[in-house]
């Protein structure tokens, strides 16, 4: 994606101490960045306030990461937001959640238009609340035509269904004879994934500390690097995004190979 240098720079102006633009190798920028946004109820939970608030604090984090993704010429941003198995928690928190993600889509798409950013959505939504559904249908419409950054939201989505998806829908093709089960391999797995058309990414960000991948994009991690901030979501801001990027660029990455230089 074409980065607006102009735009970076007032983007980044009056650096906090400890870390800069400056730290950061514009020509080394990760194509897919990936976050698992976690610690909203704990950020609530430590005002003492309703986890309600958290979720709706969540919102102004992942819209300025949204922004400096754009300001930073990520081609793909992907965030996590509703797991399968997060229809467990109580039915008053799921029908907030529910609500919130029609209302921010809603009023997030004017940036998406000012940004020139293409929506996705990654999981089974056909699941998902009537209103919420068509909110979301309707922000895959508004944007189809974008050709700037691809925004994918993960939304009632699970890792292992998806992988489970994806052998049905290659079972399927073997069945009707479209397909010989000899010609399965990575790539044609890869395209039964809602991922499909994405290149992997290359850096994940998790917020709050936690230490596991919360059975997401099992498949598409495979060679992704980590970062693992104690900051809890609703306070991320673009100087952590750079302070991932940084330890990012830090990495040496081999894909299982030998840096022989």
């Amino acid at each position: 994606m074409i980065r607006d240098e102009a735009k970076l720079r007032a983007h980044y102006a009056d650096p906090p101490e400890g870390i800069c633009l400056e730290d950061i190798d514009l020509d080394r920028m990760p194509r897919h960045v990936s976050f698992i946004m976690d610690g909203n109820g704990r950020w609530a939970q430590a005002r003492g306030l309703p986890r309600s608030r958290g979720h709706a604090a969540g919102v102004n984090s992942l819209r300025e990461v949204v922004t400096t993704s754009v300001r930073l010429g990520i081609d793909v941003l992907s965030a996590y937001a509703f797991s399968t198995e997060n229809w467990r928690r109580s039915q008053e928190e799921v029908e907030l959640l529910m609500h919130l993600f029609a209302t921010t889509l809603v009023n997030e798409l004017p940036l998406f238009h000012q940004e020139n950013v293409r929506l996705r959505f990654l999981g089974d939504i056909s699941q998902l609340p009537q209103k919420t559904r068509e909110v979301f249908e309707q922000g895959l419409s508004e944007t189809e035509d974008h050709d700037g950054m691809t925004f994918a939201l993960a939304v009632n989505y699970g890792s292992r269904a998806e992988l489970v998806r994806a052998a049905r829908l290659l079972a399927n093709d073997v069945a009707a004879g479209k397909l010989d089960a000899e010609q399965i391999d990575e790539d044609l797995f890869a395209d039964r994934l809602y991922t499909c058309g994405l290149p992997d990414p290359e850096l994940l960000v998790r917020t709050s500390g936690e230490l596991r991948l919360s059975n997401y994009l099992l498949w598409q991690l495979a060679y992704t690097e980590i970062f693992v901030t104690d900051v809890l979501w609703p306070d991320f801001t673009k100087w952590d995004y750079l302070r991932a990027i940084r330890a990012y660029q830090g990495r040496d990455r081999r894909f299982g190979g030998v840096n022989t230089a």
